[in-house]
């Protein structure tokens, strides 16, 4: 694999595309608690994964048009918010999401006056997850369509999660669902693998399913509607499960 840099990537927070407004990243991490488990009769410290856990910390800047990085942190919600980091806009690239709650909006202002703003989002629920981009960035869909697949290299039965943004929508209804191929030309949907109906933005929504449940080798993101859309723009990330001790 090909070493690469952090130039070129994305984050997203609550339907919100505040790539623009972002210096840096912080902390993009997780995973279990190490619970300390040692016995007398041994040497050195022994650990059990506990609960997973995940965050995601970076610095804006201070933009206060709509849609933009001021009016969308500073509301500090209470309720639970989405936040994805991409590690590049391509279909396929790596992306790391998270489910939880923006935790702080604390501005520095420089004695060159600069002004940033620390963020943190910590996870709630679910931990921090990597997976892929089934959209090249954000993606706009101006009817159903069918997307370009990704190759994950094998089929895996072990299940997985999908996250899913909606920027803007224009329409009566739209679904995102997820579908998967053995060969890249024949798709089917993936049963229940599919987020619930938008019919406004914008919005955030994660799903998964079983962790005994098959993807294929090759995945897709694909929209359809019911009562009719003219526009959506939406970012979709999949995270398909390698082995079975996954269970959400």
């Amino acid at each position: 694999m090909a070493k690469a840099s952090g130039l070129g990537d994305a984050l997203y927070v609550g339907g919100f595309n505040l790539s623009g407004d972002i210096q840096q990243l912080g902390r993009v991490g997780g995973g279990p608690a190490a619970l300390d488990v040692t016995d007398i009769t041994q040497s050195a410290v022994s650990r059990l994964g506990g609960e997973r856990d995940g965050g995601i910390e970076f610095v804006s800047y201070f933009d206060p048009s709509a849609g933009a990085a001021h009016p969308v942190l500073s509301a500090l919600p209470t309720t639970d918010t989405q936040v994805m980091y991409c590690r590049g806009t391509t279909l396929g690239s790596a992306a790391a999401a998270l489910v939880g709650k923006q935790i702080n909006y604390d501005p520095t202002r420089g004695q060159d006056g600069s002004l940033t703003i620390a963020v943190q989002a910590q996870s709630n629920g679910f931990g921090l997850e990597w997976g892929n981009l089934l959209t090249a960035g954000t993606r706009t869909d101006s009817g159903a369509t069918n997307g370009t697949g990704i190759d994950t290299l094998a089929s895996a039965s072990f299940g997985g999660q999908a996250y899913l943004q909606v920027l803007s929508f224009t329409g009566t209804d739209v679904t995102v669902k997820i579908q998967d191929s053995a060969d890249n030309i024949s798709y089917a949907d993936v049963a229940t693998f599919a987020f619930a109906q938008t019919t406004s933005a914008p919005t955030t929504q994660r799903i998964s399913i079983s962790n005994s449940a098959t993807i294929r080798q090759y995945i897709r993101a694909a929209t359809v509607t019911s009562g009719g859309f003219s526009s959506v723009s939406f970012v979709c990330a999949v995270v398909k499960n390698m082995n079975a001790g996954v269970v959400f």
